[in-house]
């Protein structure tokens, strides 16, 4: 009798030769498949894992674990645990991250990513808290600024805006990492904080008025980069897409528009009809003007803060 994590690969692969699977299709999360099968979440992982060492599966980001296409080929073989390092156990772990989210990151997992046991990766991290605190200041350290900074403090904290989202969308976990009432020390986080500062420093508001300007500025891109989290936790959880999940909630709107007690909403929701996608990106864009407009107008009023 094989190890059930093989019995997982197995039934994945025959899948894939019957033509149930095919190259690109998403495999459910690893908790999904924990689920399904009656087994661990650490057999799970081991058997996707299993399967990307392969070349059977692939992770993308943001995307999950999907079918490779042919050309794939299999990776590499892992490192021998001689080769470890801090900075491959934290670039592993940012892989499993973007892919599965936070919840899905265990040392276990890992480890068997790695292809080494499950103490390992311990030497050189001092735990899962440690470890998240490493990723993200690592995302954080993947984009910088130019020197000199652009002219003007509306196009220094444009740079700053779009650099922090994009960071954010590259890793959507990194908006659950830095809650604005625990800030956390990041050195590279700091970086970011420094650029955005200085330009409202140039403004002449007195300190806490900057401060309060920071905050609101990262807090508005970061809350909106916290939905992309959440949208791979949903489907990690419920298995469905977020087109799947809106056609079940549909039901649902058009019993809450036909009571007449909310007409508003039922005329945006008629009036929108099926032409409406949210658009993170497109959000942002908006966001960050309705901001940096909102800040020249408190300039020309005179400034006051609080």
């Amino acid at each position: 009798m094989q190890s059930p994590y093989l019995d997982i690969v197995d039934d994945v692969k025959r899948r894939i030769a019957s033509g149930k699977l095919k190259p690109g299709d998403r495999l459910p999360p690893v908790r999904q498949v924990a689920r399904q099968w009656g087994v661990a979440l650490a057999t799970a992982t081991k058997a996707m894992n299993t399967l990307q060492q392969q070349g059977v599966v692939v992770a993308r980001p943001r995307v999950g674990t999907v079918v490779a296409s042919p050309s794939s080929g299999p990776l590499p073989e892992p490192l021998p645990e001689t080769a470890l390092s801090r900075e491959r156990v934290v670039r592993v772990a940012i892989e499993i991250a973007d892919a599965e989210g936070l919840g899905a990151l265990t040392m276990r997992g890992i480890a068997a990513k790695l292809g080494v046991a499950p103490m390992s990766a311990y030497k050189y991290v001092g735990g899962k808290d440690d470890l998240v605190l490493l990723m993200a200041d690592a995302a954080y350290a993947e984009l910088g600024y130019p020197t000199p900074p652009p002219d003007g403090w509306r196009a220094r904290l444009e740079l700053v805006g779009r650099t922090l989202w994009t960071l954010h969308r590259r890793h959507p976990w990194l908006a659950q990492v830095t809650p604005l009432s625990r800030p956390v020390v990041l050195p590279h986080l700091a970086v970011h904080a420094e650029q955005a500062l200085a330009a409202i420093e140039s403004l002449g508001f007195d300190p806490v008025t900057r401060l309060d300007l920071h905050v609101l500025f990262y807090s508005f891109v970061q809350g909106l980069a916290v939905n992309a989290e959440r949208e791979t936790q949903a489907q990690a959880v419920t298995g469905l897409t977020e087109d799947e999940w809106m056609d079940a909630q549909e039901p649902g709107l058009r019993t809450l528009m036909d009571t007449g007690a909310y007409p508003a909403f039922a005329a945006m929701v008629k009036g929108v009809g099926d032409g409406y996608d949210l658009d993170l990106d497109a959000l942002f864009e908006l966001g960050l003007k309705l901001q940096l407009d909102g800040l020249a107008a408190m300039i020309e009023d005179g400034g006051h803060g609080r």
